[in-house]
């Protein structure tokens, strides 16, 4: 594409770069300037011209970022018509947002013509959000830089994991410490964050903190109609070898992790009794404020896999809030609360 000033005659059939105002007449921005607007601007004392005149093989700036929007879109992702050189992306159901940020690195990086922008990896949507959006900086692109940002993106880069697993069994272990009112102000919590996934708590299980008889009933939960299986202890997890992941191991099942670098949220667990996810709540859980609970609560309720990888690489925007002013942790319940 040619870009430049130019003569006011020399300017037909390129397209106005900028916005030009002479007395009366107006000529936007992006309009195609013909013999009759260039005359009628020569007569209004307009002598030069800034002008966009496409070259062979050039693809116009709607055009190349329609392309690149439907390449980039994968499941569940809808592409709005393209405009001014943009094209976004919308989720046509509610799940979570499953990226693969190599590709819109590797995309953004090819030229800065195009570009492509997203929510965060793994974030909660609901239908009709946007998600993404494409944007052809210039009025037009050479077809074989297109070409090659379509290949770097490959194609579903961009997709939604619905919402799968619907029924949820929760299991709070009892301490005499422990009121009653607590785990059923924690279920209603709990009952609200599963809202945005359609899944409700089918099991209220509330047994006393001893690995043996957790066991007997995380098997029990895990043998019957759940699809997910959430223990609140009464006490925070403080190893491998507690209660909680100790239970998890004697009714036949693994944990995969222990511990994340997200504050709140760092004593969360994640394991799983035959074949069924199994999350080991941290105590910020019951408190209804984003914590990183929320961030695998999600994923697993859109059966998107949560390793012990994916759960390490979440340091990087893990701190979700000020702790220097709250208590020390293991000074005392509340602040075991906290983690």
């Amino acid at each position: 594409m040619k870009f430049g000033q130019v003569p006011v005659e020399e300017a037909v059939g390129a397209l106005a770069a900028h916005s030009v105002r002479a007395g009366e007449m107006v000529v936007k921005k992006g309009t195609l300037v013909t013999a009759d607007i260039a005359m009628r601007l020569k007569q209004a004392g307009v002598e030069t011209l800034i002008a966009a005149r496409f070259e062979p093989g050039d693809i116009s700036e709607d055009e190349a970022a329609s392309r690149l929007a439907h390449a980039l879109a994968g499941g569940n992702v809808a592409v709005e018509a393209p405009f001014t050189g943009r094209s976004n992306l919308y989720a046509e159901t509610a799940g979570v947002l499953v990226i693969d940020v190599d590709a819109i690195h590797g995309l953004n990086a090819i030229d800065e013509a195009m570009t492509a922008a997203t929510l965060p990896a793994y974030k909660p949507v609901v239908a009709g959000e946007m998600v993404g959006t494409v944007k052809i900086i210039p009025y037009a692109i050479p077809e074989v830089l297109l070409l090659k940002g379509i290949e770097r993106i490959g194609t579903g880069s961009l997709r939604v994991a619905p919402y799968t697993r619907r029924s949820v069994g929760v299991v709070s272990t009892m301490l005499p410490g422990l009121k009653p009112s607590v785990v059923d102000k924690t279920l209603a919590v709990l009952g609200r964050r599963l809202e945005p996934a359609r899944a409700r708590i089918v099991q209220d299980r509330r047994v006393p903190h001893e690995a043996t008889i957790l066991a007997e009933d995380l098997a029990l939960q895990a043998n019957g109609d759940t699809d997910l299986i959430i223990v609140f202890g009464a006490s925070a997890i403080a190893d491998r070898r507690d209660v909680i992941p100790s239970a998890i191991e004697m009714a036949g099942g693994r944990v995969e992790h222990f511990g994340m670098p997200v504050d709140p949220g760092n004593l969360l667990l994640v394991g799983s009794i035959a074949g069924k996810p199994v999350i080991g709540a941290p105590g910020c859980a019951r408190s209804p404020k984003e914590n990183g609970f929320d961030w695998i609560l999600h994923r697993l309720l859109a059966d998107v896999p949560v390793t012990r990888a994916d759960i390490m690489s979440l340091g990087v925007g893990g701190l979700l809030m000020e702790i220097v002013s709250r208590p020390q942790p293991r000074e005392g319940g509340e602040s075991e609360g906290e983690e």
